[in-house]
């Protein structure tokens, strides 16, 4: 179990650094996605499978899906779309595909390990992760609401924009 949660942790670091180095939004987005699965996989590890869930649920699914949308709100020109087609190359493919073969092995390793003696820490429970998160936690659950809240109405106002402004991830390099 040492070695899944190391090399889950790895990584998730080098998916992470991916996502930030990148410049194409779709490749930075992909990474994410293998980032967030990552750090299930290091969830699972510690002993919390349903925070394990959770983190593939709301993270790799419904803020990948959010982050789509507002791709969409930006309402790419059939021109940004051609460029998109250029850029996705097979070659640009490997590098997610491979992190994410190593974490199907890890996750076929983790399911097929017949003795459960092997968990250092006890499971936690879903009951006491919703008592945690609207107890003491509650106003960090709202304020989190809010700054979601707040990033779709923003994604909203930079995409109903009558001037097309460029982001500069956007911005075609002819060098």
């Amino acid at each position: 179990m040492e070695l899944t949660f190391f090399i889950a942790a790895a990584i998730a670091i080098l998916a992470t650094i991916m996502v930030v180095t990148q410049y194409n939004l779709i490749h930075a987005l992909l990474y994410l996605v293998v980032s967030f699965l990552a750090i299930s996989v290091v969830f699972f590890t510690l002993g919390a499978p349903f925070m394990a869930a959770l983190e593939i649920i709301i993270y790799a699914g419904a803020i990948v899906v959010l982050i789509i949308f507002v791709i969409m709100m930006l309402n790419l020109t059939t021109e940004d779309i051609q460029h998109e087609k250029e850029w996705l190359q097979p070659r640009i493919w490997i590098g997610p595909a491979v992190l994410s073969f190593i974490l199907l092995v890890e996750l076929v390793y983790i399911f097929t390990i017949d003795t459960p003696a092997n968990y250092r820490s006890t499971p936690v429970e879903a009951k006491a992760v919703g008592m945690s998160l609207f107890g003491p936690y509650v106003l960090g659950v709202q304020l989190s609401g809010m700054l979601l809240m707040a990033g779709i109405v923003g994604a909203y106002h930079l995409g109903r924009q009558k001037k097309k402004v460029i982001h500069r991830f956007l911005e075609r390099t002819d060098a």
